[in-house]
């Protein structure tokens, strides 16, 4: 391989810091590039299993496995504090060891806040078992019983005072079988030592010192770099290639084709022309000198102004109804006044920070790859279909992901890795760009609702409809499909907290002509926004107090189940027993964040509160945004509060960063220029036309309160976010009047 300058983060980080001041430095790579035959701590040679997610060595030293992606949230960190308590670990002997693709782990999508919620349990059994093992064996070497036993950070005391370090009984140990784990018992929470507790992020260290090893940092001998000219229409194919300008580039290796996905999209890749070169930048200039013609398509006439009016079109007409109640249609229609109002999100971009990457390596007939995915068993089974083998020819390394938000769940990019590297026989290095990641995503579904209501004598809401229309992420999997799943619909829309005698929920269709996936909070982005905002509006309409008509408006304590007014409802996968939609503590978070923001305080001329309370993935959150307009109609946001209940939490320091995080990716979905199309192509390209909140966007300050609780685990990652928007927009028409129905905010001050 041929040197190259390759300025990667870590040398960035050494370079500025030995430096004193912020200054770029040059790496130069030569034959023989860094080897990382595992990205993050593999499990030691001498370690063995004592169960699926625990490992001893012989110097007393635990490997906790983490099955799930860590991409900031910090699970890693979580699923070892679970373990470790359970088992009484000494945190200082606990190593986190990043797990492959493997299905034995049961499910890895690390997507819909639900890490925790799903492994909680088993996590704890895990760690119950291995406490249970130590102290069994000790009680053995001893010859007295396992009762009068007791672990306590990494050692077995005996009631007459003799002990034992894990290091001595870990072979011993190993000979123990323990029973079914609803025979263990397991700790009560006045018992717990790391969980319910703020602990540091255990990768924090290597990340912030350069050290952390991401998809991009990964070196493998030999290895080529990628870059790949895709269709710009989702659907499209090549018509014609020219590359000898492209091969004539120094550095460049060769030009393969990719072929176009067959049959549904899924999560293949778009296809197009990739360049392979020896160093990232000739393979940039050699995909410049690429000339290509493509043919676009069923999708080269989308415009989203024109699906835009569409959508506002559908939504301003009758529908399937979905939910029903009462009889809202009569109500409205012989109503002499009625509220009414549409509102619009556009398609908006994941964005992570880091974006898409991964390297592959097949040979005799088989494959591994090193990725920033989110779902590793996702990874195996695209690439698996890419390249015509057998799922389990398939290795999947997981780097740490600078940022995922839903993106890195879609595997395009490791299976275009793989492929490469099938065809050229070489290891290859596929890396995206901004433009790339911007230009040829899976986008949040673009979104229009329309809600009308009565109110009564009282200004409560008499009658209440809503419809609402946006292209569905089944579009990815059965091509043609129009109609949202019921999982989208459940995402904000059929679970309206709303207490009214009449209520209708209908929904339109509508044809996907691009790749739509997944993204933080999903559909809740929209819905939420839809009613939050409305309740605000009808509370002005019926000149009452936002956060007091808020709670007027969901009503008293209950449980809802909204499957007896005729909805479809899997309330997230989970039993309803354990995870009922509460209005209580619904309305405990909006009590909680109104006193944390001193609502109903005086505030100067110009300057407003906003409030928003939502339910998503079982976790009720309630934001309050404090804003100041200025007479030209410039933003200033002054400060957030957010309350938050998401049951049992494992880490509180991750919840409020969570929370904090989120609420900024909410303020992402107000301020940002959304993705707009015109000839089937998107028309931003970076961060200067598909704006993300700078510094000076965002809050000073976001406080956050977690609520303790003693229900089950819920999730944490997204539930922020849907609220951040309406409470915005809430606040803005406090402070000047303007009601904002349509995001992006843009210029709607200024008018």
């Amino acid at each position: 391989m041929s040197q190259y300058f390759d300025m990667n983060r870590r040398r960035f980080l050494k370079t500025s810091a030995a430096a004193g001041a912020l200054v770029m430095g040059t790496y130069f790579m030569g034959a023989a590039p860094r080897v990382l035959a595992g990205v993050l701590a593999q499990p030691a040679n001498d370690a063995r299993q004592a169960n699926l997610f625990v490992a001893l060595r012989p110097d007393g030293v635990v490997e906790v496995t983490c099955h799930r992606s860590e991409m900031g949230q910090q699970i890693r960190t979580a699923i070892a504090q679970i373990v470790a308590d359970e088992m009484e670990a000494d945190w200082n002997m606990v190593k986190v060891i990043q797990g492959k693709g493997d299905p034995k782990y049961g499910d890895q999508n690390t997507d819909g806040s639900r890490s925790i919620r799903y492994n909680m349990q088993r996590l704890r059994e895990m760690g119950a078992s291995v406490r249970y093992m130590m102290q069994h064996a000790a009680a053995a070497r001893w010859g007295v019983a396992p009762d009068t036993c007791s672990a306590v950070q990494h050692k077995v005391t005996h009631t007459s005072g003799k002990t034992l370090s894990y290091k001595e009984l870990v072979a011993d140990a190993l000979t123990f079988t323990p029973p079914v784990s609803e025979e263990i018992p397991l700790k009560d929470k006045s018992e717990w030592r790391y969980i319910n507790t703020g602990m540091a992020h255990i990768d924090l260290h290597d990340i912030v010192t350069g050290k952390a090893t991401f998809a991009a940092d990964v070196r493998t001998p030999s290895a080529l770099v990628a870059v790949i000219l895709r269709p710009p229409v989702v659907g499209g194919t090549i018509k014609n290639v020219d590359s000898a300008a492209a091969k004539a580039i120094k550095g460049v290796i060769d030009v393969v084709e990719i072929p176009a996905p067959k049959g549904a999209l899924q999560f293949q890749p778009k296809g197009g022309v990739a360049v392979i070169a020896n160093n990232t930048w000739a393979a940039w200039q050699g995909r410049k000198a690429l000339k290509v013609e493509w043919n676009d398509g069923a999708n080269g006439s989308y415009n989203s102004d024109a699906f835009k009016q569409q959508l506002l079109d559908t939504v301003n007409s009758p529908q399937s109804h979905v939910r029903e109640k009462g009889n809202a249609l009569a109500r409205l229609n012989n109503a002499d006044d009625k509220l009414m109002a549409d509102y619009y999100v556009p398609h908006l971009a994941q964005a992570p920070m880091e974006p898409p990457c991964a390297t592959a390596l097949f040979s005799n007939g088989a494959v591994e790859v090193w990725a920033a995915t989110q779902n590793p068993q996702a990874d195996m089974g695209t690439v698996a279909a890419m390249l015509g083998i057998e799922q389990d020819k398939v290795t999947v390394n997981v780097t740490l992901l600078g940022g995922g938000f839903g993106r890195k769940s879609k595997p395009d990019f490791s299976a275009e890795a793989a492929y490469l590297s099938m065809k050229t026989g070489q290891a290859i290095r596929v890396q995206w760009t901004r433009e790339d990641d911007i230009q040829h995503g899976f986008y949040h579904a673009v979104s229009a609702q329309h809600i009308e209501a009565t109110l009564d004598e009282n200004g409560a809401i008499d009658a209440y409809l809503h419809r609402t229309a946006f292209s569905p992420i089944a579009g990815l999997f059965q091509p043609g499909a129009n109609a949202p799943m019921s999982g989208e619909l459940r995402l904000g829309f059929t679970d309206n907290p709303i207490n009214t005698p009449n209520l209708k929920l209908e929904v339109g269709n509508a044809e996907a002509k691009v790749r739509v996936g997944w993204m933080r909070s999903v559909s809740n982005i929209f819905h939420a926004f839809a009613i939050q905002s409305f309740i605000a509006e009808a509370a002005h309409k019926a000149g009452e107090d936002q956060k007091d008509y808020l709670l007027k408006t969901i009503g008293p304590d209950r449980i809802v189940d909204v499957t007896e007014q005729g909805a479809e409802y899997d309330n997230y996968g989970a039993d309803k027993a354990d995870y009922p939609l509460d209005i209580g503590r619904l309305r405990h978070v909006i009590e909680k964040v109104s006193a944390m923001a001193k609502w109903g305080r005086t505030l100067p001329k110009g300057r407003g509160l906003g409030i928003a309370a939502h339910r998503s993935f079982l976790t009720y959150v309630a934001t309050v945004v404090e804003v100041e307009v200025s007479e030209q109609g410039d933003l200033n946001i002054i400060k957030a509060w957010s309350a938050i209940d998401a049951g049992t939490v494992v880490n509180t320091d991750t919840v409020k960063n969570q929370v904090q995080g989120g609420s900024i990716f909410g303020l992402t979905a107000a301020l940002s220029d959304g993705i707009t199309f015109d000839n089937g192509r998107a028309q931003q390209s970076n961060f200067h036309n598909y704006r993300v909140p700078r510094m000076s966007d965002a809050p000073l300050e976001v406080d956050v309160e977690v609520i303790d609780s003693d229900a089950p685990p819920a999730g944490v990652g997204e539930p922020a976010t849907p609220v951040f928007a309406p409470a915005l927009c809430n606040a803005i028409f406090a402070a000047c009047g303007k009601r904002i129905r349509q995001l992006p905010i843009g210029d709607q001050l200024k008018a």
